[in-house]
């Protein structure tokens, strides 16, 4: 039941017109699982069908009891986390994202289960059933962090199954419940990851229940510590790094002008360092393509000069369509990715995702003197990253304004396929030309690139990165009709 990191963040509310956020949905292999662990409870109410002759438009009433005890089995057999023998380390060393065990294992299957079935109007009986289970393991030993913690979730969950009839008040309150069952698990056990990243979660939807509020400015700030926890303790985590960066965007909405774009850079690293840990992670490219966005509007509107470090507002709209774009092409069937690209579709450099001035070295000659090497117009499509002559100088950034040219005939020049590409980063080679640099590795050598600054090194790494796994994925054609269709 652990709670769904990969949610997205819709547009600012400039754009939010176009679509609400899709639902957010488990990734296939934990999907698979608890698809498994769903068929199974289906068979146990089949089997209570069965005993009592029950027709299929009957209601079938299974004890709690009966489906609780099923969850746990099932929990042990995938994660061999019995509770009388799983350390701490074994079980955070079991559960990926979304990935079943003990503590999660009741969050999959209700999600599994279809709401207009038995199953399904059987949630609250065993989230209720769950929690009592809870209760009596930490009456019995009041420092069970495993016990605490897996009352949080149940809790949590609960919260999350409230109808609007209820109101937003039993919600808080039971959130506010799981906050104290989370603080009690990490302050027995300072080191499960799990409970603060949770925790996180459950301090962000009570800070969404008071809107745009003073309060809901202090709830957003301690959401934010606690993703930093959980990082901290598992630092190779992508779901929490894009939670902490949802959570700055919405301090960012919240406090002065003055010092919102400080918290809203930061925003961008967190959601930046997710996609390093995992380019695929669709919702955190979409994310930082939003706040780019976000960025960019702020930044038209104060009018402000920027910095030599900070891109204008014509090179953010374009950087915020390169993260767009590549989101949907790695999801082409989210319908909010698909709206949010034909809102900033024009604002790539078609027919490329990329173009932009890099410094390299002659052709053949990576170790020539500083002097010796040259400034030259790149783009990157969906097939390679390659020198071309530039033509059209009204604009670097919008497509609108640039038209493609073409190298010379039988010109010597610099290609570097996508399925050619081993590795890219960036480096910080001293004996390099100034400026920021990356390395393109590949089974004929290494391509050694010099960007005007660090801050746009990020935004061609990102890129070529994304189109590799774009390709790698088999995601290519999707890419390819972005920038042609």
């Amino acid at each position: 039941m652990s709670k769904n990191a990969a949610e997205s963040k819709a547009f600012p509310a400039s754009l939010a017109k176009a679509s609400a956020p899709a639902a957010p949905s488990p990734p296939p292999a934990a999907a698979s699982k608890a698809s498994d662990l769903a068929n199974g409870v289906h068979q146990l109410v089949e089997q209570e069908r069965r005993k009592s002759g029950a027709s299929h438009e009957e209601s079938v009433n299974v004890d709690e009891s009966k489906l609780f005890d099923h969850i746990h089995a099932h929990a042990v057999r995938a994660t061999g986390d019995e509770k009388s023998g799983a350390t701490t380390t074994q079980r955070n060393e079991a559960r990926k994202e979304r990935s079943p065990s003990r503590s999660s294992i009741i969050g999959d299957v209700l999600q599994n289960i279809a709401a207009g079935d038995e199953e399904g109007r059987s949630r609250q009986r065993i989230l209720a059933f769950a929690a009592k289970r809870y209760a009596t393991a930490v009456e019995k030993n009041p420092q069970d962090a495993d016990a605490l913690y897996n009352w949080a979730l149940v809790l949590q969950e609960s919260a999350d199954s409230i109808g609007t009839e209820s109101g937003p008040a039993e919600k808080d309150a039971l959130l506010d419940e799981a906050c104290r069952k989370y603080e009690a698990a990490t302050r027995f056990c300072p080191s499960l990851h799990e409970a603060f990243y949770n925790w996180g979660i459950a301090v962000s939807d009570r800070a969404k229940i008071r809107g745009r509020t003073k309060e809901a400015e202090e709830l957003w700030k301690q959401a934010c510590q606690k993703y930093d926890k959980s990082v901290q303790l598992n630092w190779t985590s992508p779901q929490a790094l894009n939670n902490w960066g949802l959570a700055l965007q919405e301090l960012g909405a919240i406090v002065p002008l003055k010092e919102k774009r400080a918290i809203v850079k930061v925003a961008i690293k967190k959601f930046r360092a997710a996609i390093r840990l995992r380019f695929d992670f669709h919702r955190a490219v979409y994310n930082l393509g939003t706040v780019l966005y976000g960025l960019a509007e702020d930044t038209l509107r104060s009018g402000r000069r920027p910095s030599t470090h900070e891109g204008s507002a014509p090179e953010l709209y374009s950087a915020s369509a390169v993260y767009i774009a590549a989101a949907h092409s790695l999801k082409p069937d989210y319908s909010v990715y698909r709206s949010a690209l034909r809102l900033v579709r024009s604002m790539l450099p078609l027919p490329y995702l990329k173009v932009g001035y890099l410094t390299v070295p002659p052709i053949g000659n990576p170790l020539a003197p500083h002097s010796d090497w040259i400034k030259q117009w790149f783009v990157l499509d969906h097939e390679a990253l390659y020198q071309m002559e530039k033509v059209d100088q009204r604009s670097p950034t919008l497509g609108a304004s640039s038209s493609p040219s073409k190298a010379p005939e039988g010109s010597h020049t610099r290609r570097v396929e996508v399925h050619d590409i081993v590795c890219v980063s960036p480096t910080a080679d001293l004996s390099l030309p100034p400026g920021g640099c990356f390395v393109v590795d590949t089974p004929s050598g290494q391509h050694f690139m010099i960007a005007d600054n660090w801050e746009a090194v990020d935004g061609w790494v990102d890129a070529i990165r994304l189109v590799y796994t774009i390709f790698v994925r088999g995601k290519s054609e999707a890419l390819a009709t972005v920038l042609t269709a």
